[in-house]
């Protein structure tokens, strides 16, 4: 037991100083790790603090413009808005006067036409229809002479036509 035991003591010191080696490779890493970082973080120091402080001026002196231009945004808005609904309003207006407009012109034609056809009714109850009866009348006033000299005419040897009414007689004015 006393070999066991020594052979045990002897695993257990070269994993103790195997143990230590690799905690100073690690250590030894880790330093030279941490030397690149630090340089890395010089570098980015180095080149990021400037842009921003460069980003930060540049923002200091824009936000007053900034203001100004939201500040004309804002009544340039309102004075189109106002524009328009004057515009609409306008609009609006000359919409409805020409919508009269139009109402009134139909009245007036409606009117006009409405007394034309009683116009016409009124020539036609008051000359054309006398003017036919007259025509007629005088139609069988001639053919009555007619026929009166007709027979003479006849007895004479003379020949005789007949007189039928023409379809434009009826339409004289």
């Amino acid at each position: 037991m006393e070999n066991l035991t020594m052979v045990f003591i002897a695993v257990t010191s070269a994993a103790v100083v195997l143990q230590a080696f690799v905690l100073v490779f690690m250590y030894l890493a880790m330093r030279k790790t941490s030397a690149r970082m630090e340089a890395i973080a010089e570098e980015v120091k180095g080149k990021a603090v400037p842009a921003l402080d460069l980003a930060q001026s540049v923002l200091s002196e824009l936000r007053p413009k900034l203001a100004v231009i939201t500040d004309n945004l804002t009544e340039t808005t309102i004075a189109v808005r106002s524009q328009v609904e004057r515009m609409d309003a306008t609009v609006t207006d000359a919409v409805d006067r020409a919508r009269l407009q139009v109402i009134r012109a139909d009245e007036l034609l409606t009117r006009t036409l409405d007394r034309v056809e009683e116009t016409s009714e009124m020539v036609h109850k008051t000359v054309i229809s006398p003017v036919r009866r007259l025509s007629g009348l005088i139609q069988g006033v001639t053919t009555g002479i007619e026929f009166l000299m007709g027979g003479r005419s006849q007895r004479n040897g003379g020949s005789r036509e007949a007189r039928r009414p023409v379809p434009q007689d009826e339409m004289f004015i």
